[in-house]
């Protein structure tokens, strides 16, 4: 069993949902970034989730899109991630971390190449946001290969003749992206997350993380209450932006704010479910 199952596992017996914190990759500096995600776990992260900046990032709204523009200033490539996570395995062998990202560097990387050192580094899952069903041959088989979850992105505009051939190869969890359009524009109601939530339980055994418009503590125990766990992106890289000077520089007290704002996510996650 790998580390996300493990960790989804532990949770259920717990009788909770997950929070699963996001990052960008040297946003905005390898030492800000770094010492968030060392961070993340005493501040209640369950899995994390790091971001790979790419140039072209179609489903990311502004606000990530700005956290990748400057993770690219700062000089980040592929294998920086890489070595962010194995950094992160010094002091941490049981928090997942999940990589978010685009296939293009992958492919510069080297599917192969990129699989064997991601696993290597400690990266237990990968999401690939432009990787369709159709051609996950490029990366799965490799992925599988090395032991890294392939977690699947579900729409609202999934449909339940579709479902199943999104779910084939899936492993780990199930994102459920709970709006159309890009991330951190808008959030779902809890109507639409009543009724989607139990039609993809009915097509995976998986647990079901949603994300794309979970912002505030309250709407993240709402969706680790209704599926397995909540994922929040936008309002942490929201955060963490306006803790920035002039220069685009942290401010002293960055750090510190992102991971008091994963705490209060946190709790309300766990008190989500008493």
């Amino acid at each position: 069993m790998g580390r996300i199952s493990a960790r989804f596992a532990e949770l259920k017996h717990a009788g909770r949902g997950a929070l699963i914190p996001f990052l960008e990759a040297w946003d905005p500096d390898q030492a800000t970034s770094m010492a968030i995600l060392r961070g993340m776990p005493a501040a209640g992260a369950d899995l994390i989730e790091i971001g790979m900046p790419f140039t072209d990032p179609m489903a990311d709204g502004p606000i990530i899109q700005a956290a990748g523009k400057r993770g690219l200033k700062a000089g980040v490539k592929v294998r920086h991630v890489l070595t962010m996570v194995r950094e992160f395995r010094h002091a941490d062998a049981a928090t997942p971390v999940i990589l978010m990202g685009y296939l293009n560097p992958i492919l510069s990387y080297g599917p192969e190449k990129f699989c064997v050192d991601a696993a290597a580094a400690g990266v237990d899952g990968l999401i690939i946001v432009d990787l369709p069903p159709e051609e996950s041959d490029m990366l799965l088989p490799f992925a599988t290969a090395n032991g890294l979850d392939f977690i699947r992105l579900v729409a609202p505009t999934t449909d339940d003749k579709r479902l199943p051939q999104v779910m084939n190869g899936s492993s780990g969890f199930v994102y459920y992206v709970s709006i159309t359009g890009i991330t951190g524009t808008r959030s779902a109601t809890s109507e639409h997350l009543a009724q989607a939530i139990p039609r993809i339980r009915k097509a995976t055994d998986l647990p079901i993380a949603i994300g794309f418009g979970v912002r505030t503590p309250a709407q993240a125990a709402e969706a680790s209450r209704v599926a397995d766990a909540a994922v929040v992106a936008s309002a942490l890289i929201e955060t963490l932006s306006r803790h920035l000077d002039e220069a685009g520089h942290a401010r002293p007290d960055a750090v510190a704010t992102v991971l008091d704002q994963v705490r209060g996510l946190a709790t309300a996650v766990r008190q989500a479910h008493g």
